[in-house]
């Protein structure tokens, strides 16, 4: 069985339907030579309604989730219909000796195709190029975009020799604010993300931390590469604020790179470029501050825990579910599985 039950989407059966949207217009770029539009026919675990539930949604979210299934609500295996899906491929012609790279792009538009000026950039660092169609700003995040981009990774990796060190996500505008999430719940697959002109902080209702083992993954290995034209001022700010937030999350592998002159516009070949020799190199990682920060993060969250199992105690219940709901925003799945037991000692009668 696939599609989301009727009329229930993964995200509207545990929170408000998520559009990253924004206001502007994109002109077509022209046909490159090794781009087709192609169809794939695999399906992943890690695109299924189960998988981004619990990679993507807060714990009290998806435990929500869980319980109207438990109570009869029917959610399929997977969101996607592949068969009535469109992607575009751009495949170098070289196969480099270690395997391609591979960049899975979200767009902001419905067309899938390749930005201007990137097939040569593609097929100078061997990377094979992946973008859905339908998976614009009016699309649903959890419902579409998100897992037609996985299933356009996996697709890919099944049919195509891949250097696993080199699948990067990328994306422009809205496009690259859904690249931000899936990069950090999918840490394990995707080795880094070219944030173009979008991003968000993290920490939030609208982007949860994923459960532990993959947000230390997150912090670990995932690189963040920030590319935003110097007259997209707006942009430039929630850049600020997201490369900001990474730093209090303990996230330290960012760059961030403007383009002089540049606006509120996809990357060109230059930019790509830049980005591609930044990933090329080794990370610089500091383990004892990593862990320092982490630390850190640990006693505030668990202090709050224990400040919240004493409000309950004392039968402040309606105090202790405001609480929970900011830290479950907050800490997402840092604060997993502990966050859902409190939850439940205020709601079970």
């Amino acid at each position: 069985m696939r599609g989301i039950i009727p009329r229930v989407e993964v995200l509207a059966l545990a929170c408000a339907t998520l559009l990253l949207t924004d206001a502007q217009t994109f002109a077509q770029p022209q046909p490159a030579a090794n781009l087709r539009e192609v169809s794939f026919a695999s399906y992943s675990p890690l695109s299924g309604n189960a998988e981004l539930a619990w990679r993507l949604l807060s714990p009290l979210k998806n435990d929500q989730l869980q319980k109207m299934i438990a109570g009869g609500a029917r959610l399929s295996d997977q969101p996607i219909n592949l068969p009535d899906e469109k992607f575009a491929l751009y495949v170098p012609s070289k196969v480099p000796a270690a395997g391609y790279g591979l960049i899975v792009f979200v767009p902001p538009w419905n067309s899938a195709r390749l930005p201007d000026g990137w097939g040569p950039v593609l097929d100078q660092y061997g990377m094979i190029f992946v973008s859905a169609a339908r998976s614009g700003n009016d699309q649903n995040v959890m419902a579409r975009r998100e897992p037609l981009a996985l299933l356009a990774e996996a697709n890919v990796a099944q049919q195509y020799h891949l250097d696993p060190t080199r699948i990067y996500l990328s994306g422009f505008s809205g496009g690259s604010r859904v690249a931000m999430r899936i990069a950090l719940g999918y840490p394990d697959v995707f080795r880094s993300a070219i944030l173009n002109a979008g991003s968000d902080p993290i920490g939030d209702a609208v982007t949860p931390l994923p459960p532990r083992n993959l947000f230390q993954r997150f912090q670990d290995s995932t690189q963040l590469i920030y590319l935003t034209g110097d007259q997209d001022i707006g942009v430039i700010a929630a850049d600020t604020a997201s490369m900001h937030s990474m730093r209090d999350w303990c996230v330290f592998h960012i760059d961030q790179h403007t383009t002089m002159g540049g606006g509120h516009d996809a990357i060109g070949p230059a930019a790509l470029s830049r980005a591609l020799d930044i990933l090329a190199q080794p990370l610089d990682s500091d383990a004892a501050k990593l862990a320092k920060c982490r630390a850190a993060i640990d006693t505030e969250m668990n202090a709050r825990l224990a400040e919240l199992q004493s409000l309950i105690s004392d039968g402040k219940r309606d105090q202790a579910r405001e609480e929970i709901n900011k830290m479950d925003a907050h800490y997402g799945g840092l604060a997993a599985p502990q966050i859902v037991s409190l939850f439940h000692q205020i709601t079970t009668p």
